[in-house]
């Protein structure tokens, strides 16, 4: 026992292992976790009526994402139009026109002058995979704020899975999932979770209009 230490040396291995040191990894399944059993039900639950909604009324769906989201878009855009049998396009997917407009107008226009050439209506829904969801006031990913605001002033629905309620996305959608991760660690897990988020719609009832390859087989009885 240290000097100054009247502390029994049991006392302080119950403390320690009242208090253990977690890993990396325990630490980020633990927010996964915890995160999961946060998301709002309700919200999921109207966001997949809601792109029902655009479906049956012959709309189209804008899947908009910068970075991680940009590869987000692309992968959902196949399984809404696959799975779900809704019409759905991302500007990312062409490579050509989001470069030119990039490197002709800015980058702040790449996905606002897209919609407007696509004609976003009142009939149409943009679903949006940010972290931050865009800030006109911090001058962030400002091609998103530019295409929300225009879908809002054309009428179309906004669907966002993003990761604060103060960016623009957020705050002028329709539906938004705000995923609750720890600042520290904001990027990866909501990130994740925009994947989670748009695999729980394209099976969700409302939407999956067809199996999935390994479900159908599954379903036939062939494994």
């Amino acid at each position: 026992m240290e000097a100054g230490d009247d502390r029994r040396p049991d006392d302080r291995e119950a403390r320690r292992l009242e208090c253990p040191r977690m890993t990396h990894a325990e630490t980020y399944l633990r927010e996964v976790a915890e995160i999961a059993a946060s998301l709002p039900g309700d919200d999921l639950e109207r966001m997949a009526h809601a792109l029902a909604d655009v479906r049956e009324r012959g709309g189209r769906l804008f899947v908009l994402g910068v970075g991680g989201g940009a590869s987000h878009a692309s992968h959902a855009v196949n399984d809404f139009r696959k799975i779900c049998h809704l019409e759905s396009y991302s500007p990312v997917d062409n490579v050509a026109e989001l470069t030119a407009r990039a490197n002709d107008e800015g980058w702040e226009t790449t996905f606002v002058a897209w919609l407007r050439t696509s004609r976003l209506s009142a009939c149409d829904a943009v679903l949006v995979f940010s972290v931050g969801g865009g800030s006109r006031e911090h001058g962030v990913s400002m091609n998103i704020v530019n295409a929300v605001e225009h879908a809002r002033e054309v009428g179309a629905a906004i669907l966002g899975v993003v990761g604060k309620r103060d960016g623009i996305t957020a705050r002028l959608a329709d539906v938004a999932i705000v995923i609750e991760a720890p600042s520290e660690r904001r990027t990866p897990h909501v990130e994740a979770f925009q994947a989670v988020v748009w695999h729980l719609l394209v099976c969700h009832p409302a939407l999956e209009a067809q199996l999935g390859k390994w479900e159908e087989l599954e379903a036939a009885g062939l494994r």
